[in-house]
């Protein structure tokens, strides 16, 4: 029916009848509709016949043409017939078919479900069907179905298109339609109506009218004209959208103070900040606002920027400036490129400035330091750079956890290629926002777009609350937009000539009436060259004078204005009215065409599009000329982004001046509708995830977001793809049943996802375990996230990527990374090329006349400092240089991850390369600002000396050295002194048969330059083996103004043939040529002997706690254990049995104290007395408290060294340091002479004040009945403490760490983040996971590096808890909420209330007593299951569990540094956990008759330490002469020395000889020489520390 009325309405405005202006326009449209739709070539011969010939016009043409093309014989309409009828598709699916052919649904309806019946694949059928619709559907309800054999005897009628066959058929369809009954029976929805959508157009918007949903209608009055050297689409300006009774304008009077501030100069808000005004300001709601170019969003923008600005102030202080709470809150606007980035920041810093708030760029050109960061409250980013920025855990990635507001410009460039990273930022802003629960306002700013209920779902804003829509008639000047397509071939020399004159004939009309026109283009050199052209047509059409701006007033002063301008071209032109506008130019000339466009003394400007980006400089006419743009990132010419099309757009007309703009675009033929409808929003926006699928989920299983299948699934529920899979399944390799079947897509998801991690592991990237559906990353998947490198460059690394490399090898490989692929080698470009390829010091592999080889001379041609002339390789060598230094960055921390020496230095010397446009081989002065004078005569007369070398001499020696004068060699000095030079003191340290430690004192030998060197300077110092191959250790360090020096302590393996020497190398992140080398000679290397006594179990039966043997005391206190332990059992003879001394050294947790207190036991029924030697003073009060519980006899804690006589208790218990000050005493009768046993705990921590007081204690009961027995964690050289405390070696018993009766598993999960916080946020999920996957009932204890990580670390559980649905958190499996209910209440502070609601009990010495009670009762009882505690609460926790996290091994320590008062300032740096605490720490799983399990998070390059350590036992020496040997001293030794030589106690260096003797140093000299730096004999090294402490001693008591 519909089709009949267009029918009789084209019959109505035939040609005969008189035709208005408006009847006419409806007649143009309906035949584009009819044009466009392709209605069946029958009906055109009608129309043409009925319309008759007079009337013209383009689309009946094309009628014309298809019917005389599709005109065809009953006999071929037969054939054609038949063979729809007999074929295979058609008879398998005829039911369907014939229902669909025959239902009273139009063409268009139909044409969609036909080809889902047939299948899209047999499109060309489906259409077919669709146009012999009318012949199938007649000839079967006659019952005459043609088939071969009765070919001609077609009965089908002709169908009558005359007016009157139209109205009865009309008539009839009418009265079908009356006889249906009213209802259907079947609800159809209602199409939602919206509350803030604001559009002239009747037609509902999100309805498509195409056969497969893909297009919308043009905008009604759109005209099209043809004419011979172009055609032109008009689309008229669109009628304003009347005002509804409720709006209002608001007056900035009744702004509050904070937004009037802001907005000063403005009289009133516009329409659109007045409709949006209420939810922009006033609330939190997430927003989208689709507005045209130049309606003001950037002032919407503004009003959320103040919404949040007053959430974050303090309500007390009445000065608005000073109530802000900077600290509070960031904002991030995302710009879509750097040029508007720039702009955005000069806008809102000038309108913010009176609040005190700083805005900055940051982006790619523009980086900030953490204290900049610190103090801005509104970063102006792009897309990509916050996608960088938010990749990485440390550094600015630490920003994403205190923005408040993230406001998206342009967020139509989802359709962008682009799209794919805005995509990813709001996926992760938005789960960022519910795993953290935090408010982070998202607000999008776009054009007009079709679809944007979909964009909206996308930003989760409220359909009825944040979504705003107004058309394009809010635009402040109506805008008439021409499309125009130039005939000719794009870039031809006669498509050229065509666009010119094309160009020419729109920008003299709009200069013949009068207006101002800016002409686009889009490289520098075409702004002169239009400018010429447009004069050069003028000229020829005698037509100068319409651009003649003499008349002005101001003429001649502009004009002697630009006669101080150097530009020659612009002088020229500027006489002729013309102008010209580049980034090119400078400043002050680019500034000065501004001020004279704007005055309007030029009538054309001739600009590229940075002008319509950067300047608000409108006119009245726009004219882009050409579409074609070069881009370097593709390497070719590609079509001007219709983003740019809408901003140029948005500079016509002038808001205040003039009614109306008008915007031309000129391309090429072939693009005409491709602008047409992407400028007038004909197609909805798809996404373009799809292509960055694999590296943005890279990025997030490198985040940690991501960790299995089921998570990368949720994740791609928050992106515009699913949005649009949903709507418009086929565009993405689905079928309309998909969603049906699966609305929310499950299934596809996952499988999306289980492909991209496929694809991910084989390229290394990622480990996919795809059993489990787990993730993790590698190395090189964290690097790639990190620098933002291809999955598809990865590949190519992993193939040839090598441990030696040349700097030719490491161009090559570069060149070859997918990121370049689009840089294409160009006929004009070889002979350049070649003559620059001749000049490189690298050999380009495979010449120039590749892709890979034009990069390599580029990449060369950039740090050579080269000058290419041709327009397209500058930007090719810009693009190159760009992300030529981010990729060798990349492959320089991979050669790091895998160990390769040789790499790491070329690379790392590549890479300062590209930054610094210098080569290695240049001096490395020329880094300084030098002048050209001191930099030739250094090369030519210095070239031979060493930095160090000229550092070290005078100004006028360098003077006279470079043949220049003083001042010369005083700059020369300076430069010298401030070069970054390091010095490097290599210790060797031997810790086993195995292990050596070489420690580096590292010292900066340079002065210190704040300008020069800014907050700090970072080296990387490794060790790498004999042949220069691989990297033992490495770490990086940063040296500070205050940096004295640094102390690093480096553990390599040494097994099988020792290597002649390691190399230490020190280098440079930032300057070439800083580098220091030392080579650490083995020629003196002595490692000591594998330890002989290591103890295995014994097969024994275990021994029970009721023995006859054991008397009724000692059974009692034994009796909570049935029987003893397989190590309790080996060693229970000699410790209880026997009177000789004893060594236990067996893994913690072993049952070495009870073995202990065997002896204890033996020794009282002697009536003797006991010491227990304790090193640490919460452990001593703990063995105090246990022995008291399980002797049962009178224990006592020795607290000062005069209780020791004064105690008549059968046992007591004393810390080191009281037992030194009671030894040093003199008179020590008392203790000594009722002395009978001496346990000596905890000898794996044997400091200088242990050991001294444990060889005085030895020494003084040397010739007494005294029996010493030693507790010890398993050590790994247990021989030299056994004979240091006298133990016979059939008593001395050191079992390795992993002979234990309770099976304990040790796992390490690594990082390669910086200790910081964000560390700490990246490992709460794989301690989340590793807790989940504690079994069923279990417990867990999470150690974190101090007190005020519990809180944070209980919060992030909470948020894991929150994104897993995990409801109960880790609470006990019967714990009902009111018991919970009464467990809460009796908690004092708040701080650990939410984790105890969620199964998370925090535990360590700074809460009060009632709450730590309540935690360890609550974690005993199994009501919590995950206890939160500090490292240091090791060594004094009393609950066990089945899992032990060990979350991180670092923490930070304060220092005082500098040297006088003046200068003293606290430093924080980091320290790593001492194996004793991870030993501890791993003692905590241990349980009687239970699997353990310790699960450590650490620094990837200690895991293999920490392992090894663990496994194999812990390293003894003697620490009594200090950290470090030669000429250093213990204090405490010293101390001892210098005191009891005063008293008169000690009288000669001998005394100090006995005592020296009897340390456990005498013990080791022989052992392990190379640790103390013994070159001679052990006596003769204790003579020359007698000497050393002795005359020390003296001059300290002299100074007394």
């Amino acid at each position: 029916m519909s089709f009949d009325i267009l029918l009789l309405t084209l019959l109505f405005l035939s040609p005969g009848r008189n035709l208005d202006h408006h009847q006419k326009v409806m007649l143009t449209v309906l035949q584009l509709f009819l044009y466009g739709t392709y209605l069946c070539a029958t009906v055109s011969t009608s129309l043409a016949r009925d319309l008759g010939q007079s009337y013209q016009s383009p689309a009946l043409d094309h009628l014309r043409t298809l019917d005389s093309s599709a005109s065809i014989s009953n006999d071929e309409l037969s054939d054609t017939v038949t063979s729809l009828l007999e074929h295979p598709q058609f008879i398998k699916h005829k039911d369907k078919l014939w229902k669909l052919l025959s239902s009273d649904r139009s063409d268009s309806e139909i044409a969609e479900d036909i080809a889902e019946v047939v299948g899209f694949d047999m499109l060309e059928l489906a259409t077919d069907l669709v146009q012999h619709r009318r012949n199938l559907v007649e000839q079967r309800e006659s019952g005459v179905l043609l088939t071969k054999s009765r070919k001609g005897n077609n009965t089908a009628k002709n169908e009558d298109f005359s007016e009157a066959a139209a109205k009865k058929r009309m008539a009839e369809k009418f009265r079908a339609a009356a006889e249906r009954p009213l209802w259907t029976g079947t609800a159809q929805s209602e199409a939602e109506i919206l509350p803030h959508i604001y559009t002239s157009s009747s037609m509902t918007h999100n309805h498509t009218i195409s056969t497969f949903g893909s297009k919308y209608l043009l905008p009604i009055g759109t005209t099209r004209q043809y004419y011979s050297d172009y055609e032109e689409v008009t689309v008229p300006p669109a009628k304003t959208v009347p005002p509804r009774s409720t709006e209002r304008l608001i007056p900035c009077s009744e702004l509050p103070p904070l937004a009037k501030g802001s907005f000063s100069g403005y009289q009133s808000l516009n329409r659109i900040q007045s409709i949006v005004y209420h939810t922009a300001f006033k609330t939190n709601e997430n927003m989208l606002i689709c507005a045209p170019t130049g309606a003001g969003k950037t002032d919407v923008a503004m009003l959320t920027i103040l919404r949040t600005i007053d959430q974050h102030r303090s309500g007390s202080v009445i000065d608005i400036a000073s109530s802000i709470n900077r600290n509070e809150f960031k904002v991030i606007y995302v710009a879509p490129m750097k040029a508007l980035a720039a702009e955005i920041v000069r806008k809102l810093g000038k309108r913010l400035a009176w609040l005190r708030i700083k805005v900055r760029e940051l982006t790619g050109d523009m980086q900030l330091t953490k204290a900049e960061i610190a103090e801005t409250q509104i970063i102006v980013t792009t897309p990509e750079k916050w996608d960088v920025v938010t990749r990485k855990p440390t550094g600015e990635g630490e920003l994403a956890t205190q923005v408040k507001l993230l406001i998206i410009d342009e967020v139509h460039l989802l359709n962008d290629e682009r799209g794919a990273v805005i995509e990813t930022i709001v996926a992760r802003t938005v789960r960022q926002v519910e795993s953290t629960q935090s408010l982070i306002r998202i607000v999008g700013l776009s054009a007009t777009l079709p679809n944007y209920i979909d964009v909206a779902d996308f930003l989760r804003v409220s359909r009825r609350e944040g979504l705003f829509y107004f058309d394009s008639s809010f635009r402040p000047v109506p805008l008439e937009q021409h499309f125009v397509g130039v005939k000719g071939k794009a870039g031809s020399p006669a498509g050229k000539r065509a666009l010119d004159k094309t160009a020419y004939h729109f920008v003299s009309e709009l200069a013949r009436e009068g207006h101002q026109v800016m002409v686009f283009v889009h490289s520098r050199k075409d702004t002169v060259k239009s400018a010429e052209s447009l004069k050069e047509f003028a000229t020829l059409d005698a037509d100068l004078d319409i651009f003649d701006c003499r008349h002005d007033p101001q003429f001649e002063f502009h004009r002697r204005e630009v006669g101080k301008s150097k530009n020659k071209e612009m002088k020229q032109l500027f006489d002729y009215g013309f102008g010209i506008h580049h980034a090119g130019m400078l400043r002050s000339d680019r500034n000065l065409m501004e001020r004279l466009f704007e005055a309007k003394v030029i009538k054309v400007l001739c600009c590229t599009a940075t002008l319509a980006w950067g300047v608000n400089l409108p006119a009245h006419g726009v004219v882009i000329k050409g579409t074609q743009l070069y881009d370097p990132s593709q390497g070719k010419f590609i079509d001007l982004s219709v983003l740019d099309v809408l901003q140029i757009f948005g500079r016509a007309g002038r808001p205040g001046m003039e009614s109306s703009g008008v915007g031309f675009i000129c391309t090429s033929e072939d693009k005409l509708q491709h602008y047409l409808e992407a400028v007038t929003a004909q197609h909805p926006i798809e996404s373009k995830f799809a292509h960055g699928l694999l590296d943005s989920l890279n990025a997030e299983i490198s985040l940690g977001t991501v960790s299995n299948v089921a998570e990368g699934a949720e994740w791609l529920s928050y992106t515009y793809l699913f949005v649009r899979m949903r709507k418009n399944p086929m565009v993405y390799g689905m079928t309309h049943d998909d969603p049906v079947n699966d609305p929310d897509l499950t299934e596809r998801r996952h499988l999306m996802i289980t492909i991209a991690g496929r694809k991910l592991a084989a390229a290394g990237m990622v480990q996919f375990n795809e059993e489990k559906g787990s993730f993790n990353t590698t190395d090189i998947g964290r690097i790639a996230s990190k620098y933002y490198v291809r999955h598809a460059s990865i590949e190519v690394f992993q193939k040839e990527f090598r441990p030696r490399m040349t700097e030719a090898d490491v161009l090559a490989l570069l060149s070859m990374s997918t990121e370049f692929e689009q840089v294409q080698v160009r006929e004009n470009e070889v002979e350049e090329l070649k003559a620059l390829e001749a000049d490189m010091p690298c050999q380009v592999k495979g010449g120039t006349d590749t892709s890979a080889g034009k990069v390599n001379v580029l990449l060369q041609a950039h740090i050579s400092k080269r000058t290419v002339e041709d327009f397209a390789l500058v930007s090719d060598m810009l693009y190159s240089a760009d992300n030529g230094g981010r990729i060798i960055r990349a492959l320089l921390e991979i050669a790091l991850s895998r160990k390769w020496a040789n790499a790491s230095s070329v690379l790392m010397s590549m890479s300062k390369s590209v930054e610094k446009r210098m080569w290695g081989y240049e001096h490395p002065l020329a880094q300084f600002d030098l002048s050209t004078d001191v930099l030739y005569s250094l090369g030519r007369w210095a070239d031979e000396f060493e930095i160090s070398e000229l550092a070290s001499m005078t100004a006028a020696n360098l003077g006279n050295l470079i043949h220049l004068n003083e001042r010369h060699g005083a700059a020369l000095r300076k430069a010298a002194r401030q070069f970054p030079c390091l010095s490097i003191s290599p210790q060797l340290r031997p810790l086993s048969h195995e292990l050596l430690q070489i420690r580096l004192i590292v010292e900066p030998t340079f002065d210190w330059s704040n300008k020069i060197h800014g907050s700090a300077e970072p080296f990387w110092i490794w060790v790498e083996d004999d042949t220069g191959t691989n990297i033992l250790q490495l770490t990086k360090i940063l040296f500070q103004q205050n940096t004295t020096s640094l102390t690093i302590d480096f553990i390599i393996p040494v097994t099988g043939i020792q290597a002649p020497f390691v190399t230490v190398k020190a280098i440079s992140d930032r300057w070439i040529g800083a580098e220091t080398e030392v080579t650490v000679s083995f020629d003196n290397l002595r490692m000591p002997e594998a330890p002989l006594r290591r103890t295995p179990i014994v097969d024994l039966p275990l021994l029970r706690t009721n023995l006859h043997i054991l008397d009724s005391h000692t059974r009692r206190m034994f009796s909570k254990f049935k029987q003893f332990n397989s190590i309790q059992t080996q060693c229970f003879w000699p410790a209880f049995n026997t009177d000789l001394n004893l060594l236990i050294s067996s893994s913690v947790s072993s049952g070495k104290s009870q073995l202990a207190q065997l002896a204890i036991c033996r020794a009282m029924r002697s009536q003797r007395q006991v010491l227990v030697v304790v090193p640490r003073l919460d452990h001593a009060r703990n063995t105090f408290h246990r022995m008291r519980q399980d002797l049962k006899v009178d224990v006592n804690l020795v607290t000062h060294p005069d209780k020791f006589n004064n105690h008549s208790s059968s046992v007591l218990v004393a810390t080191t340091s009281c037992l030194l000050r009671f030894l040093s005493l003199g008179s020590r009768p008392g203790l000594l002479g009722a002395l009978g046993l001496v346990v000596f705990e905890d000898l794996e921590l044997l400091d200088p004040t242990y050991e001294m007081a444990a060889s005085l204690l030895l020494q003084a009961i040397q010739l007494s009945p005294v029996r010493v027995v030693g507790v010890a964690a398993a050590l790994n050289n247990g021989e030299s403490l056994a004979d240091w405390l006298g133990v016979q070696r059939d008593f001395s018993y050191c079992f390795p760490p992993v002979e234990r009766d309770q099976a304990l598993s040790i796992t390490f999960q690594t990082f390669t983040i910086p200790y910081s916080a964000a560390l700490m946020r990246a490992m709460a999920k794989p301690v989340y996971d590793a807790i989940r996957s504690n079994a069923k009932g279990e417990s867990a204890i999470v150690f974190v590096p101090s007190v005020g990580q519990c809180a944070v670390v209980v919060s992030d559980l909470i948020k894991q808890c929150t994104l897993s649905m995990n409801l109960r958190g880790f609470l006990g499996e019967d714990v009902s909420e009111e018991l919970l209910e009464s467990y809460v209440s009796q908690v004092q502070s708040s701080d650990i209330r939410d984790g105890i609601m969620r199964g998370l009990a925090v535990w360590h010495n700074r809460m009060n007593q009632s709450d730590q009670l309540l935690s360890l009762r609550l974690f005993a009882e199994g009501i919590v299951r995950v206890l939160i505690t500090p490292r240091e609460s090791c060594w004094t926790l009393p609950v066990r569990a089945g899992l032990i996290v060990v979350m991180g091994t670092q923490y930070t320590v304060q220092k005082l540094s500098g040297t006088s008062e003046a200068d003293k300032k606290v430093e924080r740096y980091v320290a790593e956990y001492s194996v004793h605490e991870l030993v501890r720490m791993e003692g905590r799983a241990v349980r009687h008759g239970k699997i353990g399990r310790l699960h450590i998070l650490c620094q990837a390059e200690h895991r293999d330490t920490y392992m090894r350590f663990l496994t194999d036992g812990l390293p003894l020496e003697s620490q009594v002469l200090g950290d470090t040997m030669g000429e250093s001293r213990s204090e405490v030794l010293q101390a001892w020395v210098t005191q009891n030589r005063s008293r008169g106690l000690v009288k000669t260096r001998q005394d100090v000889m006995d005592l020296l003797s009897s340390t456990f140093l005498a013990h080791r000299l022989e052992r392990n020489p190379t640790y103390y730096d013994v070159q001679e004999t052990s006596a003769v090294y204790l003579s020359r520390v007698v000497d050393m402490l002795w005359e020390r001693s003296g001059a300290d008591n002299s100074s007394v």
